[in-house]
């Protein structure tokens, strides 16, 4: 195969959250000249910093990121929107003669890059948007989402029930096709518009949820919590599908006068353990990912070669 014929690269590192991302991707990208774009769907908001664990601008400035604060919090964002945003990114870094770089943890967010998932499928049922806008409006959001339970339990366990914008459509989606998103995304062909070279991060679960409560403290210390406090004053709902990211809908009720900061903490720290093992199940469904076992960290060089190693076999045009 010649280089004219080769689909373009893209190298993609995915795995839970504090499982040593954001290190890793910034020594690959520099010694690969890369651009990283981010693969997490609540980076996108700005002033929405040390909850989402945003690189900070010193790293920032040491290799290009893309998709990062392009939204307000009240403004909506889809993984549609994200699947056609990282599109764009891919043919500007490419035209520089870059390789891109997807690094994050939202599972549905990046395999709809990696094999161009089509969002269109289901249709359209304005009448049915409006029926299901006043049953939630009558009932409250957390009705709207157990109607979805019924019907697609797979999606109602990813949505959260104030993302009633995303409930609203899988119910419609779910209507008039007579199939569940959930069975539509699976029915997807997987087949990449892209070279794809997926490495996947893992670690032993206690050390995984011992550095995730370590990085809870560490986002106390650095202001999670007048981040958080920011944010309302600035009049953003807690209602909003930002607000519910983890490290936000947490310290909402410590403000509200609903709990102390130790619960709010405490349960932050739960909460984030439950999304680190959702993510893991997600990606261990993906196919092509070369899975790492970071457990040994201060074996950090060796990991690192490994995953040169395996980039060089997938992307030998690199070596060029």
């Amino acid at each position: 195969m010649t280089q004219a014929d080769r689909k373009p690269e893209l190298l993609v590192l995915v795995g839970p959250t504090a499982v040593g991302k954001t290190g890793l991707s910034l020594e690959l990208a520099r010694s690969l000249r890369c651009e990283i774009i981010s693969g997490d769907s609540m980076q996108v908001y700005r002033g929405m910093d040390i909850g989402t664990a945003k690189a900070t601008p010193e790293e920032r400035a040491l290799v290009p990121h893309h998709m990062i604060d392009i939204r307000d919090p009240d403004e909506p964002f889809s993984s549609a929107e994200f699947q056609s945003e990282v599109k764009r990114c891919i043919r500007e870094i490419q035209g520089r003669g870059k390789l891109p770089f997807i690094v994050g943890g939202t599972g549905l967010y990046i395999e709809s890059v990696c094999y161009g998932y089509e969002f269109s499928e289901g249709g359209a049922d304005e009448e049915y948007r409006r029926e299901l806008k006043e049953f939630a409006e009558q009932f409250g959001s957390e009705a709207l989402h157990r109607r979805l339970g019924s019907v697609d339990p797979e999606s109602a366990a990813r949505l959260h029930p104030n993302d009633r914008r995303r409930v609203i459509r899988a119910l419609e989606i779910a209507r008039v096709s007579g199939r569940p998103m959930s069975e539509h995304l699976h029915g997807q062909k997987k087949e990449s518009p892209y070279e794809l070279c997926i490495i996947g991060l893992t670690m032993e679960r206690e050390l995984l949820y011992k550095r995730i409560d370590e990085r809870v403290d560490q986002m106390m210390a650095k202001g999670l919590a007048a981040e958080v406090q920011g944010l309302l004053r600035k009049g953003y709902s807690p209602d909003l599908v930002s607000m519910q990211g983890l490290g936000y809908k947490e310290l909402i009720p410590y403000f509200r006068g609903e709990c102390s900061l130790e619960e709010a903490v405490r349960l932050l720290k739960r909460n984030t353990r439950r999304f680190a093992k959702r993510q893991l199940s997600w990606f261990r469904h993906m196919k092509e990912i070369h899975w790492i076992d970071m457990t040994d960290m201060a074996n950090f060089s060796a990991h690192l070669r490994e995953i040169r190693g395996i980039i060089a076999g997938k992307f030998p045009l690199l070596q060029e």
